[in-house]
């Protein structure tokens, strides 16, 4: 909190589907990649068109331009990706080994490729010999592609033809988004006429972005990779896998490869380790202020029936004391401050402590530019401070250690630690710690891994809209549930509108009541447009919860639909608490969490293994976890839908008679 429409999953061989269920057990299941030896012998095949066999059908390379297509087990012939935007040059021979990987390269662009069949998806890498560009894959060209799907925030499935996207308020067309900075996930997807779609994962997302066009009304999408040795970025793999079409197939993939390759977090698994961390399940999370963050505040909450929150405080000088946080633990709650390690000012001026280090921190530590300048800090104050520098000075001055100690001296069992997860990754060009983006990220993430484990039984680690890089290191996150829209950020520095940092107990930018334009509301929470790809890949590893500023309050308007969303997502609200809201809204807040309670305490550790919209308008929606441990159905709708009304969600727990019934509007 700085101071400032059939189960989805992928096609297989002989035009079966692999649901979802299916594929996540799988991927549990799954040994690591395989591998292939390369021969004396080789085959080099006649023409420059490389075939390899992949779930779902058959894909065909060019060569010489990189276009890909694919002929579908049920017989379809579909564009995977049209040529490359950059003047490749002839290619080289190709090299076979076996019917599963192929080698060739681009001599004038300095680019080795390798193209190979990996766990039934075309898996396509580079490697550069010098810095160089490409513009690939070029997707979406298809005549059948009907909707994108793009892991902005929690998801959005957005129809190529639709105006609102490709010239309106929303307009993606002439904008480019960074895919290590931007996205939750690295990723994007197509669905394709009938139950056929297209998934695409590029885990060499740093130094990848990827551009939106709308050639004749239809939006399409490019990746650009810049090989760049300085920045450690010489590699480009990107992974190609035929799917059924379901608009959160290509995050059902992305689960897959990450259970592939043991990078697929458990939140069993972390609560075995920590069991505070169970206390997470059924929480709603809240930032106090006031009188909501001492003890007679957490008994308020307590006797409203709230059994569980993750209870947030600043760095301010009025933080939760020891009475206010042993209250909590007896609640059954989590507690925790928020810090950052990445901003460094000048201590005897610095606006906030956690912005103030000893000794020369400010400015020794300051990530610096190519010509040696600090990079600003956010909001333009101080500088970013280097991952690197810290990394280096901590077996000797423990700043970050120390730092961690002060923090929970009030016996805190949770941390969050803003930004260290989020996309925002840095290269050093500053003397004695160098680093490139991936560095900053290693970094981060071995900090990280220290705080989860501080102390004797650790502590719950939370930070800023988590990339799906930091799953195994958080417990939680704030911020990977909104889709952000780039009006939002214009919107906040409106003080009059949004809110200031006053008064001291109650900032309007936390507590201020907001109407988003119309605009803003419907490329944030339309529901015809969201869609849980996050969740879907990440449920059951992570929980995910929207940004610290965006408190369920915030946004009144917003409150119902966000409200089924949650439910519907198996996802915690968030709030921000004083004396005042508590007494205002704690009854509202007390109902909410005790529909979500029983829900997420049983499936907050179980994938998302179904997802279908049960309308054509797409206002009904309905999710599975667990293979059925729980079903929910949200009618996003003003007419009641198979009994369901509209504004009002259904929740079944295995074993239940009858479905649990919600109805926001009616609590406020």
């Amino acid at each position: 909190m700085p101071n400032q429409s059939s189960p989805p999953g992928h096609a297989r061989r002989r035009s079966e589907t692999r649901f979802l269920a299916l594929s996540i057990a799988l991927a549990v299941t799954a040994a690591g990649a395989t591998t292939y030896a390369f021969t004396a012998g080789a085959e080099e095949p006649h023409g420059r068109d490389v075939e390899l066999a992949v779930d779902g059908g058959t894909a065909v390379v060019d060569t010489a331009t990189l276009a890909v297509r694919a002929r579908t087990g049920a017989g379809h012939d579909i564009t995977l990706s049209d040529a490359a935007v950059t003047d490749l040059g002839k290619p080289g021979p190709v090299t076979r080994t076996g019917t599963a990987l192929a080698r060739w390269s681009y001599p004038e662009r300095g680019i080795d490729v390798t193209a190979r069949t990996d766990h039934g998806r075309l898996s396509l890498s580079m490697k550069a010999h010098r810095d160089t560009r490409i513009g690939w894959p070029v997707t979406g060209t298809d005549a059948t592609a009907t909707s994108l799907q793009l892991p902005r925030g929690e998801g959005l499935d957005i129809p190529v033809k639709d105006a609102f996207w490709t010239k309106g308020k929303g307009e993606l067309a002439g904008s480019t988004v960074d895919m290590s900075e931007g996205l939750t996930l690295p990723l994007w997807g197509y669905s394709l006429g009938n139950r056929t779609g297209v998934s695409y994962l590029t885990p060499t997302d740093i130094g990848t972005s990827l551009a939106f066009t709308a050639d004749q009304g239809r939006l399409r999408t490019t990746a650009e990779h810049a090989f760049d040795r300085g920045e450690g970025t010489r590699d480009y793999t990107v992974a190609f896998a035929l799917t059924d079409g379901n608009a959160v197939a290509p995050a059902a993939d992305y689960r897959s490869y990450l259970a592939e390759r043991g990078r697929l977090g458990s939140l069993q698994r972390k609560i075995a380790k920590n069991p505070a961390t169970e206390k997470l399940l059924g929480a709603f999370h809240a930032y106090t202020w006031g009188t909501a963050r001492k003890a007679a505040g957490v008994d308020q909450l307590r006797k409203l029936g709230v059994d569980r929150m993750w209870l947030g405080y600043d760095a301010g000088p009025d933080p939760m004391d020891k009475a206010a946080v042993s209250a909590a633990k007896k609640a059954g709650y989590l507690v925790g401050p928020y810090d950052s390690f990445a901003n460094g000012q000048d201590p005897k001026t610095a606006d906030s402590p956690t912005s103030a280090w000893r000794g020369t921190v400010y400015p020794d530590f300051c990530v610096r530019d190519a010509k040696g300048r600090p990079e600003t800090g956010f909001g333009g104050r101080g500088c970013y401070l280097s991952s690197q520098a810290f990394e280096q000075a901590e077996p000797r001055e423990h700043h970050l250690a120390d730092r961690t100690r002060s923090m929970v001296a009030n016996g805190a069992d949770s941390y969050f630690l803003d930004v260290d997860a989020t996309g925002e990754l840095f290269r050093d060009h500053g003397k004695g710690h160098r680093m490139t983006k991936a560095g900053d990220r290693r970094n981060r993430l071995a900090r990280m891994k220290r705080i989860e484990e501080y102390g004797r039984g650790g502590l719950v680690l939370g930070s800023e809209t988590a990339g799906a890089w930091a799953n195994r290191a958080l417990a939680f996150d704030h911020g990977a549930g909104t889709p952000v829209a780039d009006g939002l950020w214009a919107l906040q520095k409106d003080r009059e509108k949004w809110g200031g940092y006053y008064p001291e107990n109650a900032p309007g930018i936390f507590f201020k009541p907001v109407d988003l334009p119309a605009d803003l509301a419907r490329a944030m929470y339309d529901p015809r447009y969201r869609v849980p790809l996050y969740e879907t890949a990440l449920h059951g590893s992570i929980v995910n919860a929207e940004r610290w500023e965006l408190s369920y309050e915030k946004l009144p308007r917003q409150k119902k639909d966000r409200a089924l969303l949650a439910m519907l997502y198996n996802t915690p609200l968030n709030y921000v608490l004083d004396g005042a809201s508590l007494k205002k809204h704690g009854k509202e807040l007390a109902a909410l969490q005790k529909y979500f309670a029983p829900l997420h305490k049983a499936a907050g550790t179980e994938p998302l293994t179904s997802y279908r919209r049960l309308t054509g308008d797409h206002t009904v929606q309905r999710t599975v976890f667990g293979g059925g441990t729980l079903t929910v159905t949200a009618n996003f709708g003003t007419t009641a839908h198979d009994g369901l009304p509209g504004g009002c969600v259904d929740a079944r727990l295995k074993g239940d008679d009858a479905p649990r019934r919600l109805c926001p509007a009616e609590l406020g």
